[in-house]
């Protein structure tokens, strides 16, 4: 009972659960035949990574491959090695050139690694040709993602949601087995005869490549109907006109940590990237008392594959049809204008996310340093620094909340009625109350309203002019 008050921190309960069930490294069997990659489940184990750097300075290059280390440490990996290849583009054969290829090779066998991990997304050809090359597993930064996106998924929608995204990414990475013609079926073997009856029929990679469009299909049909009861809710808090506030950003930059301590939402907190997936929403108040929503959603990551963000659109677009976005970048980090940029680049590929007002919340001011902090400040003029870990700069952050959230825009003077006190109650609520005044008659209620309680006020209420 000692560690509860700590559960609105950091989800303990969620974070119990999943520390419950860890990868162990070493613990595994692989296949002998590299060729089956594909068709079998990623178990990251001891990997090697290799990025080719062709642009941007070398701290750019180092700091990719360090969040690709992070990124395969968080899938349950233990990184022995990382190589960096300075390239003006990757090698269109094996990525990193096959002389290169064949060092990665010596330095995969002098370490024990059984994966390799390549920064960035690696056509069909270029991960067969590596495999032949190195003789054990190439994964490139796509699947890494996908893989720790299916440990991570906890919703129907949101297992869902990945599955379709693996599904995109493997199919045009089929591969059958060689000139294997027994795992062919048709013809005369399956009973067929006369014209069109003989011939090889349908290969077991054309098998798997339907079966798989109609995997996909399906997956698309119940994201559809699910994401149904997502824009209902969404539709309901619309009618209510209640402002409602997205926290987007760079994963692991401290968003559910934010949402947990504006709200005490107890949504699961862990020092890993897409800790979170599903999105939470909850209802809070401005210092002035004025109702909100405000909702956690999935974590951006530089070159967030394409697949993903097709599958969690529905998800993504909480931040489009929110009124104010709360854009959390992680002060600590390296690189925390590079973050800003990269989810940038996401809303850009949501319709409409670009035109909502922003804050950028520069989070974990207490690990940051203060240069970083005013050079960030002065890049974002709607900025503010706060630690959701300490507390620190919540308050103000709240205040610009009140501030940059739609006004009121009906203002009025009235006399209501002692009976419809809910009307008082609803402009606390839904409103901005300047002043209240009992008299005889009713109550004086200066306030800022939204349009639906403005007309119900003027149904039962008297503008304070015509009063006696």
């Amino acid at each position: 009972m000692t560690r509860m008050h700590n559960d609105f921190e950091v989800g303990e309960f969620d974070l119990e659960e999943r520390q419950a069930l860890r990868r162990v490294a070493g613990l595994s069997t692989e296949l002998q035949d590299v060729t089956e990659v594909e068709y079998r489940q990623l178990r990251l184990e001891r990997v090697v990574l290799v990025g080719v750097w062709t642009s941007g300075t070398a701290d750019d290059a180092d700091n990719s491959l360090l969040e690709l280390k992070l990124l395969a440490e968080t899938a349950g990996s233990q990184v022995l090695d990382g190589l960096i290849q300075r390239r003006q583009k990757p090698d269109p054969g094996t990525y990193i050139g096959s002389g290169k290829a064949l060092e990665l090779r010596d330095v995969v066998e002098s370490t024990g690694a059984d994966t390799v991990i390549c920064d960035g997304e690696l056509s069909p050809g270029q991960l067969r040709q590596l495999e032949e090359i190195i003789k054990v597993k190439v994964i490139d930064r796509t699947a890494l993602i996908l893989d720790i996106f299916a440990q991570h998924a906890k919703s129907r929608e949101g297992k869902a949601q990945v599955e379709l995204a693996q599904l995109q990414y493997l199919l045009p990475r089929l591969r059958g087995w060689g000139g294997n013609l027994s795992r062919q079926v048709g013809g005369r073997a399956a009973g067929g005869v006369g014209i069109g009856g003989r011939g090889p029929g349908e290969t077991k990679i054309e098998l798997d490549r339907r079966r798989i469009r109609e995997r996909m299909a399906k997956l698309r049909r119940q994201i559809s109907g699910m994401s149904t009861s997502r824009e209902t809710m969404r539709a309901h808090r619309q009618g209510r006109e209640v402002p409602a506030v997205a926290i987007a950003g760079y994963t692991n930059a401290g968003k559910s940590s934010l949402l947990n301590r504006i709200t005490g939402a107890g949504v699961l907190v862990e020092d890993a990237l897409f800790a979170t997936l599903d999105p939470t929403v909850r209802k809070a108040r401005t210092p002035e008392g004025r109702l909100f929503t405000i909702a956690d959603t999935v974590g951006f990551v530089r070159h967030l594959p394409t697949q993903l963000v097709e599958a969690f659109r529905s998800t993504l677009e909480e931040v489009a049809d929110a009124d104010l976005i709360l854009h959390v970048v992680d002060g600590s980090h390296p690189d925390p204008e590079g973050q800003l940029t990269a989810v940038r680049e996401v809303f850009a590929d949501i319709e409409g996310a670009l035109d909502v007002p922003e804050i950028v919340v520069i989070n974990k001011a207490d690990a940051a340093g203060q240069e970083v902090l005013d050079r960030i400040a002065r890049r974002e003029r709607n900025s503010v620094v706060v630690s959701a870990r300490t507390g620190a700069g919540i308050d103000e952050l709240m205040a610009l909340v009140e501030r940059e959230l739609p006004r009121l825009d009906h203002e009025v003077l009235m006399l209501v009625p002692y009976d419809r006190g809910d009307l008082i109650s609803r402009a606390h609520k839904e409103g901005e109350v300047i002043s209240l005044e009992h008299v005889g008659d009713g109550t004086v209620l200066h306030a800022r309203v939204l349009p639906s309680l403005f007309h119900e006020l003027e149904r039962v209420g008297k503008p304070v002019e015509r009063v006696g």
